[in-house]
């Protein structure tokens, strides 16, 4: 059973008396910890048992109720201290509000609001046991990039690198596919845990630099940005041609790697989906800015597909051979051609990902 959200909250009192600005002798109600004004929250009522501040958040009880214990719902969060026959000896408690069971466990029970809320947060909320216990299996050494939620770690039992992801944005069933069907030039996933915060992924971890890094020492020459573009295209092809397939969504310099041995990957499959030829818009407007083709983010004429995927690899290469997005500065020559098909406003003039490696071969 997942464990259930308890908190020991302070007990912070609704009612601190001090004059009005008119002096009338009022009594004010205000946050103890962010000071704001009580009165002036939409639905406060001093005769409330329990309130939320929505200043800071803070969990307020009503200097009148003599617990200082606050019991919430794993499945919808309603305080189960206000639900009819609730008792905190009852071992378990079937919220009334949702009808999830409740473990009523006071040794769960946390100290103050600072660590309810980090437990609350954190990204292995929910994980059972058996899966808290694999995760301990990798040390983790630091983030990549600075970045939070993309941590180096290192296998404790033999050392090996992997790359651990704490995604909030993904599809669970595309990770899961590339998982069981590894697709080449490709991080592969080892491990992948969904607890009530994100998702986990752990995967290969490619010794390299980014084209984002390239790119930091100026622009690419041509011949090595258009042999990372082919080798982009054949990953894409890959993952156009499967029964069902599937659409990366985020191409752009961060997420390609050339490793130390010159191979060329494709990383970071959270925005990614299943395309759906029936689908005439997306439901969530996803990808990064300027590389995101029109349809991507609510203009055109259908949801996206395989050819927002080459949109965005028309800007990557634009991008790298000049350092610049094509409406400030285009590429010239021949291979100008060849991008514009690309960022075509109508998709359906756009490249296949094989016919566009074809055209680059040829140019």
């Amino acid at each position: 059973m997942i464990r259930d959200w308890l908190k020991r909250a302070e007990k912070l009192l609704l009612r601190r008396g001090f004059k009005s600005a008119e002096g009338e002798g009022e009594t004010d109600e205000f946050c103890p910890r962010c000071h704001a004004t009580l009165a002036l929250q939409k639905g406060f009522d001093p005769n409330l048992k329990y309130w939320i501040c929505k200043g800071c958040g803070e969990m307020l009880i009503n200097p009148e109720i003599e617990s200082d214990i606050v019991w919430f719902c794993d499945g919808c969060g309603a305080v189960m201290n206000e639900q009819e026959g609730f008792a905190e000896d009852a071992g378990e408690w079937k919220c009334t509000e949702c009808g999830f069971v409740n473990k009523i466990d006071p040794g769960a029970i946390y100290l103050s609001e600072e660590e309810f809320q980090a437990e609350k947060r954190s990204p292995y909320r929910g994980l059972s046991d058996e899966a808290m216990l694999e995760l301990s299996e990798y040390r983790e050494i630091r983030p990549i990039d600075g970045r939070e939620g993309i941590i180096l770690v290192e296998s404790r039992e033999n050392g090996t690198l992997y790359i651990k992801k704490l995604l909030t944005t993904y599809n669970k069933s595309v990770y899961a596919y590339l998982r069981d069907n590894p697709i080449g030039h490709m991080p592969r996933i080892v491990r992948m845990y969904e607890s009530k915060n994100c998702l986990i992924v752990i995967e290969e971890y490619i010794e390299g630099r980014t084209v984002e890094k390239m790119l930091e020492e100026g622009p690419i020459p041509e011949i090595r940005a258009v042999k990372i573009v082919i080798s982009i295209c054949r990953i894409l092809d890959q993952l156009h041609h499967l029964s069902t397939p599937i659409i990366h969504r985020d191409i752009k310099p961060a997420n390609i790697i050339v490793s130390l041995q010159g191979e060329v990957y494709l990383l970071d499959m959270n925005v990614a989906k299943w395309f759906d030829p029936a689908q005439v818009d997306d439901t969530r407007y996803m990808g990064t800015q300027y590389y995101a083709a029109p349809e991507q983010v609510g203009y055109g004429f259908s949801a996206s597909s395989a050819k927002s995927d080459i949109y965005a690899v028309g800007m990557l290469l634009n991008v790298m051979l000049t350092g610049h997005f094509p409406k400030e500065e285009k590429a010239t020559g021949k291979i100008w051609d060849v991008i514009g098909r690309c960022i075509s406003l109508d998709a359906d003039k756009r490249y296949s990902a094989a016919e566009l490696a074809a055209a680059l071969q040829e140019r």
